[in-house]
């Protein structure tokens, strides 16, 4: 018999200790071709495939989907060979061993966390998965699913001991790692907010000006974004402890600009990083932005994507947040807040004018950006949005 076969989970990236369990691609028993993919593991940043290093037969599967696992640690066992998948001795003599009320479709935590929050009922769904088993795959296809006629029902009343009023659901690894990061950041840091707000006529009247002229050009549209990160990369050359970060006692003086830009996935909140966003002209950055962002939603990022970042900029606004305080991505120590757009009335020249005006929020470290630092940074970006030909100009 050839040698077992360890799969163990790779080094991703130095600050990464521990990942998740996120999806199981095959189950014991199931043949596996050198390099195909076992398991998807999820990490506070991304979903990584982790291949198989070997052709043969899964043997042992040694974690659930959602447990959390040290990096190198081993996470299932393979045996080399060629042919068609069978179980192996000790998984068939576990299944006779077990009692009748073992037996039946059984459901990981990927599953069980679908059925919960598409409402389903794990014991009215066929499993696809090996002897049975529920696959997430299984509940999403089952949801959608035209649920049969029913008699109507009287509306009962819960009553306040039916332990059915509280619904528990487990969290999401990446959700998991979110709060555990977020926590970590308000507690290390001396996070203060500032706040002003910016009138946007002339950047609605770029946009209304060469819009369709851009799109022909190349093939995105100019959004609001691409003018907030160039914008950003100019006032950060004017205040470069904004783009630093803290080392032990040491300031790291960063003079290169990765723009991280906040985007929300069906997983939760990440933040890809726009690299070298000081080289880029305004069609690049909306270029990288629609790729990160689409790259985001099918879960395709990588850990390059996230790596280096200097500044974040986070944009509420696309759900309508008219304000916020946004929490430092550490270890950098400033993040800016886009909010909602809302024509309000302003003093122009004397006169009451309705302006497309927009609340912007400056987290910082109080620890390394002083607040006239902080003040000074974000009527920079004011400035240079209210008066966008200065971004092209760099004056």
């Amino acid at each position: 018999m050839s040698d077992i076969v360890e799969v163990k989970v790779p080094v991703i990236g130095e600050s990464l200790s521990t990942v998740f369990i996120g999806t199981w691609k095959k189950s014991v028993g199931d043949a596996i071709a050198a390099g195909e993919t076992l398991v998807e593991v999820d990490s506070d940043k991304a979903s990584l495939e982790v291949p198989s290093p070997t052709a043969g037969v899964v043997s042992e599967l040694l974690f659930e989907e959602g447990d959390e696992v040290a990096i190198s640690a081993v996470i299932a066992r393979i045996t080399p060979g060629e042919g068609a998948a069978v179980a192996t001795p000790e998984a068939g003599a576990a299944e006779e061993a077990a009692p009748e009320s073992a037996k039946g479709p059984q459901t990981g935590p990927a599953a069980r966390q679908a059925a919960a929050r598409l409402g389903v009922d794990v014991d009215d769904v066929a499993g696809s998965g090996k002897g049975g088993r529920v696959l997430r795959a299984d509940v999403e296809a089952a949801a959608k699913k035209p649920a049969p006629a029913a008699p109507a029902k009287v509306k009962s009343v819960i009553k306040a001991d039916d332990p059915t009023r509280i619904e528990r659901v487990r969290m999401t690894p990446l959700r998991r790692t979110i709060a555990r990061r977020l926590v970590e950041a308000q507690q290390t840091a001396a996070m203060l907010t500032t706040f002003n707000e910016v009138d946007l006529t002339q950047v609605k009247a770029l946009r209304k000006s060469y819009q369709e002229k851009f799109i022909a050009r190349h093939g995105v549209k100019l959004g609001y974004m691409s003018f907030f990160v160039k914008a950003a990369v100019e006032a950060l050359k004017a205040y470069p402890a904004v783009n630093s970060s803290i080392d032990g006692n040491d300031i790291l003086y960063k003079r290169y600009y990765n723009i991280g830009v906040a985007v929300s996935t069906p997983k939760g909140l990440v933040v890809p990083v726009i690299r070298d966003a000081d080289r880029l002209s305004f069609a690049e950055v909306e270029t990288t932005i629609n790729n990160l962002a689409v790259r985001a939603r099918d879960g395709k990022l990588t850990l390059d994507d996230f790596k280096d970042g200097t500044f974040t900029i986070s944009n509420g606004g696309v759900f309508g947040s008219l304000m916020s305080t946004p929490i430092l991505n550490a270890p950098q120590v400033g993040i800016l807040g886009m909010h909602t757009i809302q024509e309000r009335p302003v003093g122009v020249n004397g006169k009451i004018e309705l302006r497309p005006m927009m609340y912007l929020a400056m987290s910082y470290d109080h620890r390394v950006i002083d607040g006239r630092e902080a003040v000074s940074f974000l009527v920079r970006i004011k400035e240079l949005i209210e008066d966008p030909e200065r971004i092209l100009l760099e004056v």
